[in-house]
């Protein structure tokens, strides 16, 4: 990936040293300069800068690797969902992206706080044992909530005040609220995942910052926002590739218009559109049953069927209904057209007596 830093390339530290003192710090920048250019920043001879840009070339070049190399590398996260971990093969798959979808209030964020103290636990305790990047885009992350999963969820683990602050000290929290902070923060993610020990990466939402910054109504906004979308989809498979950890997204929802037989018909659906669904590996959609029940549906596995599986919010967070084994299966569609329920309102009884 071309946003690989240089010295991690390879390069000796006297000649990545002279490239930052021309600001020449990611191979990118490196690679978008001629022979003769890199001659005269790097104080080298034309034939050894010309073997400088082949060997960053060779380094940023994706592996060829093998069926049997990826079986021992891949390995999933479990979500402390058994049901879920069932159909998912064991969790979500690390090395991959898998996005949450759904509309306000059905636990995208709660998901996220979960996964983010599942993470810090030690791998006898079903965790990862390493830090957290987390990026907030909606200033959603709640500390104070964070910590009540975590002693709610995990009350054996989390019974002294030390594993609690140990866990809340390797959640790296990061709030870019602009499209461009986000795109700076990727672009030196590579730095913070190997600084931080981290094994997971959640950005919560990617939709967030794009839908308040483009509309696509004007001329020329929606290739922009592709284009700033497919970058920032190549980073994040690039950094999941390339240190094999799991990275979770969270999307919005927005209304479809059209199709299902009828001009004027309509349904809502995952934001961003069907381009942005194809760049990820997993996709859970979110979903309102009544006031208090809900559903994550698969809408997109490598792995795992279409299927749907209920759940509540509680003070521990996400809670399955039933036993292991309730899920339902159902017709799948095209994942990025996959209708989503949600809440139209609530009904109360006003007549039972207080």
């Amino acid at each position: 990936m071309a946003t690989r830093m240089l010295k991690r390339t390879g390069l000796s530290n006297d000649v990545c040293e002279q490239l930052k003192r021309h600001h020449i710090e990611s191979c990118k920048d490196l690679l978008s300069l001629t022979p003769l250019e890199v001659m005269h920043v790097a104080c080298l001879s034309y034939q050894r800068a010309i073997e400088l840009l082949q060997s960053v070339s060779k380094a940023v070049a994706p592996p060829v690797t093998t069926a049997l190399e990826l079986c021992k590398k891949q390995a999933c996260f479990s979500t402390s969902l058994p049901a879920l971990d069932k159909l998912l093969r064991g969790g979500l798959p690390c090395g991959t992206i898998t996005e949450v979808t759904g509309p306000s209030g059905c636990g995208k964020t709660q998901i996220c706080l979960m996964l983010s103290v599942l993470a810090t636990m030690p791998k006898s305790e079903g965790g990862l044992d390493s830090g957290v990047i987390y990026i907030d885009t909606e200033s959603a992350f709640s500390a104070v909530r964070l910590v009540e999963i975590a002693q709610s969820r995990f009350p054996d683990y989390f019974n002294c005040r030390e594993r609690v602050l140990n866990m809340a000290g390797r959640v790296l929290l990061c709030r870019d609220l602009t499209c461009q902070d986000v795109l700076n923060r990727l672009d030196t993610l590579e730095e913070d995942i190997i600084s931080s020990g981290a094994g997971l990466i959640i950005l919560d939402s990617v939709a967030s910052v794009v839908r308040k910054e483009f509309d696509t109504t004007l001329p020329g906004n929606l290739m922009h926002r592709s284009d700033l979308l497919g970058h920032k989809a190549s980073t994040l498979k690039y950094l999941a590739h390339q240190f094999n950890l799991p990275v979770v997204l969270t999307n919005q929802i927005t209304t479809h218009l059209g199709g299902h037989g009828s001009e004027d018909a309509g349904f809502v659906t995952a934001a961003l559109g069907n381009t942005w669904s194809h760049s990820v590996n997993t996709r859970l959609i979110l979903q309102y049953v009544d006031s208090h029940q809900r559903q994550i549906l698969i809408a997109k596995s490598p792995v795992a069927p279409f299927a749907v599986l209920n759940y509540t919010i509680e003070k521990q967070g996400i809670c399955m209904d039933g036993d292991d084994n309730q899920e339902t299966l159902y017709e799948g569609t095209d994942p990025g057209l996959q209708p989503i329920r949600v809440q139209t309102g609530f009904t109360y009884n006003l007549t039972q007596p207080m």
